[in-house]
């Protein structure tokens, strides 16, 4: 009777994992249904009907570890994508692929509609940008929205403001960082959609100055 119980509890289990919508829920129901068919297989032990469940205590024994597995290594990820939302972890993934370049003052990295071929990290000096009239110094990491942007093309100019020391990574290695590493994709995302809330923000301040100096021109004329 016990054991028809734990076979039915066991059976119930796996129904209801095929209602989980993510992958945690579902792990961790197939790990609870693992362990209760393993439990009905034992109890075949008592019965005297083990070699009639052996396959079902087999599978699920192999299988238990792997749920454990996969769940471990689905939190972890969870974890990891937390810690990137808390911290600039991305460029600890771009430094070790990144080529390392001098530039003097005035030199233009790029201009406005150049193909977006790839990323840079500041390690000295300032950079301008003269359409949004900001400057970026050293730690900052720019040009990840020609990366991303469907015509693949630079939103602004960027200009050496003094002598720079500059890192760069091609967008094929971007690409491929982006789609093998979580994490990276996720700090990727997070720094475009900053930056186009950032130039937003600008370019409507910029807006509105323009538009309150030609208010102004025409009260005085």
């Amino acid at each position: 009777m016990l054991m028809q119980v734990v076979a039915w509890t066991a059976s119930l289990f796996v129904f209801l994992s095929f209602f989980m919508k993510t992958m945690v829920p579902l792990r961790i129901m197939a790990i609870v249904s693992n362990l209760t068919f393993i439990a009905y297989a034992l109890l075949g032990i008592q019965e005297g009907v083990f070699d009639k469940v052996a396959a079902i205590f087999v599978l699920h024994v192999v299988l238990l570890p792997l749920n454990i597995t996969r769940l471990y290594q689905m939190t972890s990820l969870i974890n990891k994508v937390h810690q990137a939302s808390n911290h600039d972890s991305g460029v600890d993934y771009l430094i070790p692929h990144m080529t390392r370049r001098e530039y003097p003052e005035g030199h233009v990295l790029f201009r406005q509609g150049d193909p977006a071929d790839g990323i840079f990290f500041i390690q000295k000096g300032t950079v301008k940008l003269p359409e949004f009239g900001k400057t970026m110094e050293a730690g900052a990491v720019f040009g990840e929205v020609g990366i991303f942007s469907p015509d693949n093309v630079r939103a602004g100019t960027v200009i050496c403001d003094e002598a720079c020391t500059v890192y760069q990574i091609s967008r094929e290695k971007v690409l491929q960082l982006y789609y093998q590493t979580p994490e990276f994709a996720f700090y990727m995302m997070r720094s475009v959609a900053q930056i186009v809330q950032d130039n937003t923000e600008i370019l409507t301040s910029m807006a509105g100055k323009a538009k309150q100096k030609e208010l102004t021109g025409a009260s005085a004329g």
